[in-house]
């Protein structure tokens, strides 16, 4: 029981923490939200690195060095090149708005025409002899009803581009990284040193973990494609400059149409517009350079690599300098072939835009920093009664020591959904692991979690094998996102974190945090709507979202959680949560649906 009472103090002593810490822990494994400001601008990720080194934090590592060194030679480009991406929307805004000015101009003449009854004249005198053997070689009531539609929009576009001029040419971006390796070999530590030197640098730079992005993806998709369906339904939507027009009825029906044709050439492929949107921040405007910071970088299937492939295309091509991490080398992620067309071009572009750096190291840091780290264990094994009162009396002086009111509650999740928390006080929840795992939830309702508990008890944890690989699926995710978001950690298993996972190499694994999103509000429809019809593929439709990882994938992500379950126990870990999670950072940000009231303790 002493045992238990030492961790208690201890945890309510890194609460009480004071904010000075925060400067320390930041290097290690810093939280990386974009709405965060330090009140001081970060070191570079190579003097942060050899800061760690020289504490003793870290053990030296030349690949790690070496990837920190590639990192600081970037982050030392990244503000000219913000310069000059600042200059370069300030001249394609300028653009834009010359182009559409131009633009109604031409179709306020062709209107003239149509108005005056000559329009068709004017038409047949200018028609290019190929347009007009194209266009009547079949007989008047055979021709598609949007082939006049479509010369005229690109006759149109020609006459822009000889009046206003082409696009503006954006400036060559610096090469990114894309860093693989092990679990455990310093690969999220290290772009997120990188992240947090870049506040400040850069304008647009968000940090997304692989199932986050995912969501973000979906949610994005979401809004449009409802948007969309939104403005077809509207049949008089007209647009106000049009409106007042002093043309016939007829002629501003014409006027709309042509508007709305624009617009469905813009809107065919619907990934292009996701990623236009996934990064800005909607506050403010699109000036200057954008950097995307992705953990964990995988293929687990269809969806994955269509929707991956056409935003990261887009965002490559665009400009934005993409920093990654992933278990595999680029080549090595799509091993099963899924979309071997789509795949191929995305990762011609990403070696185009991308440095490619493996970390060889083979060991697992995480294990060494816990090995060297004062004992603060908050994983108790096995499930007897040694270890349930152990487990039981932390949760009693933890909640005690907030107050003592033990809630249920309920927040708010993705796509309108909702998440009954059975037992929580103060930023502290608890659940067991069948509640949480046993039952069709997925990263949605780990972020969720994440985001609104501090400190989170899990109970009764099974050993997982490949029977219940459903659930182990869904634990490791929840991990990834606990991890993510800096949470303390309490749980009651089984058995110890390195026997916990028991999977076997043998046989394919269906991943079904993959189906996760059919269970969110249209959701899975809306990804199957875009492999059918979202342009991006010549496939055909497959008949569901199945991954295809093999045995050893899954294997991938076991080591991954079982590291980061022992890194969580580490008090170098532990000393960063008052200063690194979300629930204590909330007076930084704007959480306007999702803040609660503050801890009695907070900082």
């Amino acid at each position: 029981m002493r045992r238990a009472a030492s961790i208690a103090s201890s945890f309510f002593s890194l609460e009480l923490a004071p904010r000075t810490l925060k400067s320390r822990i930041n290097a290690v494994r810093p939280y990386s939200d974009p709405s965060y400001i330090s009140s001081l601008k970060p070191s570079g990720p190579l003097t942060q690195y050899r800061n760690q080194v020289q504490q003793g934090k870290l053990q030296h590592d030349p690949y790690q060095e070496t990837v920190a060194l590639e990192l600081e030679r970037l982050l030392g480009r990244l503000d000219q090149y913000e310069k000059d991406m600042k200059e370069y929307h300030v001249n394609l805004a300028n653009w834009e708005k010359g182009r559409e000015d131009e633009r109604r101009k031409l179709l306020m003449e062709e209107a003239e025409l149509k108005q005056q009854g000559g329009m068709w004249d004017s038409v047949n005198k200018h028609r290019s002899k190929f347009v007009e053997r194209w266009m009547f070689r079949k007989k008047t009531e055979n021709v598609e009803s949007g082939v006049g539609k479509w010369v005229s929009y690109l006759n149109r576009e020609k006459k822009l581009d000889s009046l206003v001029g082409r696009r503006p040419t954006a400036p060559p971006a610096p090469k990114g990284l894309y860093v693989y390796g092990n679990v455990g070999t310093g690969k999220t530590m290290l772009m997120d040193m990188f992240y947090s030197a870049t506040d400040g640098v850069v304008k647009h730079r968000r940090r997304y973990h692989f199932h986050e992005a995912m969501l973000k993806i979906n949610e994005h998709m979401h809004k449009i494609w409802k948007s969309q369906v939104e403005e077809k339904s509207l049949q008089s939507s007209v647009s106000s400059w049009i409106m007042n027009l002093p043309f016939d009825t007829k002629v501003k029906e014409w006027l709309a149409a042509e508007e709305r044709y624009k617009q469905d050439i813009q809107m065919k492929n619907i990934l292009p517009a996701v990623a236009d949107k996934f990064l800005i921040d909607q506050r403010s405007d699109q000036r200057g350079a954008s950097i995307l910071c992705f953990d964990e970088i995988q293929t687990v299937d269809v969806f994955a690599i269509v929707a991956l492939s056409g935003i990261m295309s887009r965002l490559l091509s665009t400009g934005t300098v993409l920093v990654a991490t992933s278990n595999r080398a680029p080549n090595d992620l799509n091993q099963d072939g899924m979309q071997r067309e789509i795949f191929l071009k995305f990762l011609a572009k990403l070696e185009k835009h991308c440095e490619i750096v493996l970390i060889g190291s083979e060991i697992d840091y995480r294990r060494l920093i816990a090995q060297r780290s004062i004992d603060q264990a908050h994983y108790f094994w096995p499930l007897n009664s040694i270890a349930v009162n152990k487990f039981e009396k932390i949760w009693c002086e933890v909640t005690n020591h907030l107050g003592g009111q033990i809630l249920t509650d309920t927040i708010p999740v993705m796509f309108g959904r909702t998440l009954e928390v059975p037992k929580c006080c103060e930023g502290v929840a608890r659940f067991t692991f069948e509640y949480l795992c046993g039952q069709p939830v997925g990263a949605a309702d780990y972020i969720a979690v994440a985001e609104n508990y501090h400190t989170i008890f899990i109970s009764d944890i099974p050993n997982m094998s490949m029977r219940i690989r459903d659930k182990a699926r869904r634990f490791i995710t929840l991990i990834d996102e606990l991890y993510n978001h800096h949470c303390r950690l309490f749980c009651l298993a089984a058995s110890s974190i390195d026997e916990l996972f028991q999977g076997t190499e043998e046989g394919t694994l269906f991943d079904l945090e993959s189906f996760q999103f059919e269970t969110e509000i249209e959701g899975g429809k809306l990804r199957r709507d875009v492999l059918a019809e979202g342009n991006v593929s010549s496939g055909g439709t497959p008949s569901g979202i199945i991954s295809m990882q093999s045995g050893q994938e899954e294997m991938f992500a076991f080591r991954r959680a079982v590291s980061r379950l022992i890194e969580m126990q580490t008090s170098l870990y532990l000393e960063g949560v008052p200063t690194l999670h979300p629930y204590y950072r909330r007076p930084h940000q704007e959480y306007e649906n999702n803040c609660t009231n503050s801890s009695t303790f907070t900082l």
